[in-house]
């Protein structure tokens, strides 16, 4: 089994950055594609970015794109999201997930392992 552990949310002010960590334990030995997803309150979750096991490969929805950067550092079994120029409609409970597949993919099923969330508040 594989526990994640998110962190680094809060309460910004629009166009402020943060940067969310999602610790791994247990288990990680195999290599995986890492993800943040986020939820917004009345919406369902959704895809944030992606990240393989070397970090050669990523994905990022088109709403973060630009602004959000994914990145892990394997010796530490963290993946790592920094979030630039932040919006009010960013605010979400952000997601860390983890998935055995080599190549990143949106899919929220395709990740069977899931942290318990950290919230993000951007005000305007």
């Amino acid at each position: 089994q594989v526990q994640l552990v998110e962190s680094g949310g809060g309460l910004v002010q629009a166009g402020g950055s943060l940067r969310l960590s999602c610790a791994a334990s247990g288990r990680t030995s195999s290599k995986d594609v890492m993800a943040w997803f986020r939820q917004a309150p009345g919406k369902e979750r959704e895809f944030v970015a992606a990240i393989n096991w070397s970090g050669g490969s990523t994905i990022y929805a088109d709403s973060v794109k630009n602004r959000f950067t994914i990145s892990r550092d394997n010796a530490k079994n963290t993946v790592y999201l920094q979030m630039n120029s932040l919006k009010p409609e960013d605010t979400a409970v952000y997601y860390c997930a983890r998935s055995l597949l080599f190549v990143p993919t949106t899919t929220q099923a395709m990740y069977h392992y899931w942290g318990q969330g950290t919230q993000v508040t951007v005000s305007s």
